[in-house]
């Protein structure tokens, strides 16, 4: 009878011990819904990244006193919170990616830790966020970059393609006279940037453009713009610009960039055509005479001498 009792009432204690097991793998964690950004830069320029810090953004189940750090190879080494009581709900911290002395810590990677004081029990988030303060610099652009462009000409070239190599992952960025044109939204280590002519999209004047090029990582950190030439943009170009006629003398211009219509006036003739040489009749009398081609809102002029 003795050993009866004693192996039932083991049975019931094996029995409540896995109760309790089962119990405590159904329980749910007291903290949920971790938000935490995976990667910034503390010493980005706001402008560009929009900000300096890691969001660490998480929900209670109930009202809980916390303690929250950073560990990077499992030493503390920041404090977000030393100890304050916070109710149930969402929980929203930063992490500035700066040691107690505000001096920016190392680039690599850190661990939230979450500490529940009243329940003497400690969570490591499994989020890790990588602090980065070095940008990628630009390894190779081209030597022979185009000279000239034409928006909206026939048989002239409408884009500058700028090709790159970086050193490491990156958004690459192309700028004209300073101003940003175009911007890469993936980040391959090889690629190609371009520029059609445009400001603030509008044509740009006729004239001369300096391009630079940088490139910017996931955490917002940019390099220097590089410079990799310069490029014209000409959207009318007679040939020649002076000519010297006789009176009544027939003479052609060519339009040797330009769109596939244009407009002239000469000697208070007005015509248009698609061909892409003006043929004209000199004036009666002598004089200094001008031809005006405007086609696609662009205009260029040239100056016909009558003897």
């Amino acid at each position: 009878m003795l050993s009866t009792a004693f192996c039932v009432a083991l049975l019931a204690a094996a029995a409540a011990a896995f109760a309790l097991t089962e119990g405590a793998k159904t329980e749910l964690s007291p903290i949920f819904g971790t938000k935490i950004d995976k990667v910034f830069s503390p010493t980005c320029e706001p402008r560009i990244c929009g900000k300096r810090v890691a969001d660490i953004d998480f929900a209670l189940r109930g009202r809980e006193r916390l303690q929250v750090w950073m560990e990077r190879g499992g030493k503390r080494v920041a404090t977000i919170v030393a100890g304050r009581s916070y109710p149930r709900g969402k929980v929203r911290l930063a992490f500035d990616g700066r040691a107690p002395d505000g001096a920016v810590l190392p680039d690599g990677i850190y661990i939230p830790v979450v500490r529940l004081v009243g329940d003497h029990r400690t969570i490591t988030l499994p989020n890790q966020i990588t602090l980065d303060t070095r940008a990628p610099q630009v390894r190779h652009v081209p030597h022979d970059l185009r000279k000239l462009i034409s928006p909206g000409s026939v048989g002239e070239p409408g884009l500058v393609l700028v090709p790159y190599t970086l050193s490491a992952r990156g958004h690459g960025i192309l700028f004209v006279d300073g101003r940003r044109v175009s911007f890469t939204y993936r980040q391959p280590l090889h690629g190609v940037l371009q520029w059609n002519g445009t400001l603030a999209g509008q044509p740009a004047p006729p004239g001369r453009y300096t391009l630079e090029i940088a490139v910017q990582d996931e955490a917002g950190n940019r390099s220097k713009p590089i410079r990799v030439g310069e490029v014209t943009v000409r959207y009318l170009k007679l040939s020649p610009t002076r000519i010297v006629v006789r009176r009544r003398a027939r003479f052609s211009i060519a339009v040797v960039i330009g769109p596939a219509r244009v407009t002239y006036l000469f000697h208070g003739v007005r015509s248009s055509t698609g061909s892409r040489r003006l043929r004209l009749r000199a004036p009666k009398a002598r004089g200094r005479y001008r031809l005006y081609v405007e086609g696609a809102g662009h205009g260029a002029s040239a100056l016909v001498v009558v003897r």
